[in-house]
C-alpha cells in the first residue's frame, strides 16, 4: 500500500483539512474553505436579497476550489509517469506555498485568502482519495459519513469484518476532521491569521512522509 494512501497520512490531511474550514470561517469572515455546499446555501440567500457584495464573498471560493480540482487534474495527467518528483508532491509543494502566503495576508485580503485557501483544499481532496483502498474525502465529511454509516449496516446485517473495518475507518476519519475544527477554532483565537501555518506544517510533514518512501 502506498504512503498516499495510509491511514496515519489520511488522519494528518484530514486533520488539517478540518483546522482549514475553522480557519477561514472564524479568522477570515465567516467562509467555508471545505464546506462549498454551505458556502452555496449562503452565496445563494445573499443573493436572492440583493447582497452582492456579501454573496461574492461566497461565490468566488467556488470557483477557486473548481480551479484547484481542475489544475490538479492537469499536473496528475501530465506528471503521473514523471521519474522524478511524484505528482502528489508536487501538489503538496503548491499547496504550502499558498497557505504560507495565507498566514501573510491581512484581514482587508479576506477574499482572496479564502480563495487561497479554497484553491489548496481543493489540490489536497483531488490528489489524495484513497485511505487503505476506500475512497474517501480528506477535508470534507458527508461523502465519509454516507460510506462509514452504509458499511456499518452491512457489518450489523452479514456479520463482515471487512465492512467493519471499512466503516471504522470512515468513522475515524471524520473523528480527527472534527479534532482539527476543533483546535483550529481554539488558535484563531490565540494565533489569527497566521493559524493556517500549522496546516502548512501538517503538510509539510505529508510530504516528508511520501519523501521517505520514495527513497
Amino acid at each position: 500500500m502506498q504512503t498516499s494512501e495510509s491511514f496515519r497520512l489520511s488522519a494528518i490531511l484530514s486533520f488539517s483539512g478540518g483546522l482549514q474550514d475553522a480557519y477561514t470561517y472564524n479568522v477570515r469572515g465567516r467562509v467555508f474553505a471545505n464546506a462549498q455546499t454551505g458556502n452555496v446555501v449562503l452565496m445563494s440567500q445573499n443573493f436572492m436579497v440583493k447582497n452582492w457584495n456579501s454573496g461574492m464573498h461566497y461565490v468566488l471560493p467556488l470557483i477557486s476550489f473548481a480551479a484547484g480540482v481542475f489544475i490538479t487534474e492537469q499536473i496528475e495527467y501530465r506528471y503521473k509517469n514523471s521519474k522524478g518528483v511524484h505528482w502528489r508532491q508536487l501538489v503538496l509543494l503548491i499547496e504550502i506555498v499558498l497557505l504560507g502566503i495565507v498566514g501573510l495576508m491581512p484581514t482587508n485580503l479576506n477574499i482572496v485568502a479564502n480563495m487561497l485557501v479554497s484553491f489548496a483544499c481543493a489540490m489536497q481532496v483531488q490528489a489524495f482519495r484513497k485511505v487503505h483502498g476506500y475512497g474517501y474525502a480528506s477535508t470534507m465529511c458527508i461523502g465519509n459519513l454516507r460510506s462509514g454509516t452504509e458499511s456499518l449496516s452491512r457489518f450489523l446485517r452479514n456479520k463482515d469484518r471487512a465492512s467493519l473495518n471499512k466503516a471504522l475507518h470512515f468513522f475515524g476519519i471524520i473523528l480527527i476532521f472534527a479534532i482539527g475544527a476543533g483546535v483550529g477554532g481554539i488558535l484563531s483565537n490565540v494565533l489569527h491569521a497566521k493559524t493556517i501555518w500549522i496546516s502548512m506544517l501538517l503538510l509539510t510533514g505529508v510530504a516528508i512522509m511520501m519523501i521517505k518512501e520514495n527513497r
